[in-house]
């Protein structure tokens, strides 16, 4: 059963993956995974060239600062990119499912659950190949300490990020929805949340 987690900037989704990690259970990192594929899958290598120029790759290495600056002001190039990166995370994370209920590669506790880790769940349609999503939140007081804290960032910047994720909109569209404010350890949390995914 493939879980998707998701959760606007702040809410703790990330730590929520991690600690779910250490509990024996396969997370698919969305954020990380299209780094690598995008250094990595050739054809993806290639659209990106297609897309930025040369500049893009600088010895083999993405260019993130450059993509950003690219996209931050032009909205129909960050679609085609993500029309690039998306189909490619699909893929790779329809692989990694398959992977994931292998008998080779089940280990201990994880078994009959996997997790995808996605800020965009929805907006990439990720959400499709989940059995069940679990949306984490926390009050905004809470999440913009946690930004400020984490990225050295403004208030006015955070509030902008959280704006742009829109994810309010996907608490309605969760199957379970995870209130992360703090008052709850972790592995609790987390347990609470395997045991409420298996009723």
């Amino acid at each position: 059963m493939i879980i998707g987690i998701t959760g606007g900037i702040g809410s703790g989704k990330s730590v929520i993956a991690k600690q779910l990690r250490e509990m024996g259970y396969a997370v698919y990192d969305t954020d990380s995974e299209a780094k690598r594929l995008i250094v990595e899958d050739a054809a993806v290598h290639k659209q990106m060239i297609q897309l930025f120029g040369s500049d893009v790759y600088k010895d083999g290495i993405y260019q993130t600062a450059f993509v950003a600056q690219r996209v931050f002001t032009d909205k129909s190039l960050l679609a085609q990119l993500n029309a690039i990166v998306h189909p490619a995370v699909r893929a790779d994370i329809l692989r990694w499912a398959t992977m994931q209920d292998s008998p080779s590669f089940r280990k201990g506790l994880g078994v009959g659950l996997c997790f995808v880790e996605c800020a965009i769940l929805y907006q990439a349609g990720f959400d499709t190949l989940c059995d069940k999503v679990v949306a984490v939140t926390a009050p905004e007081d809470i999440r913009l300490k946690r930004v400020i804290a984490r990225d050295h960032s403004t208030i006015d910047k955070v509030r902008a990020r959280m704006r742009a994720q829109e994810a309010d909109k996907d608490l309605r569209r969760a199957n379970l929805v995870i209130n992360n404010d703090g008052n709850t350890p972790i592995p609790i949390l987390c347990e609470e949340i395997i045991q409420l995914l298996k009723k």
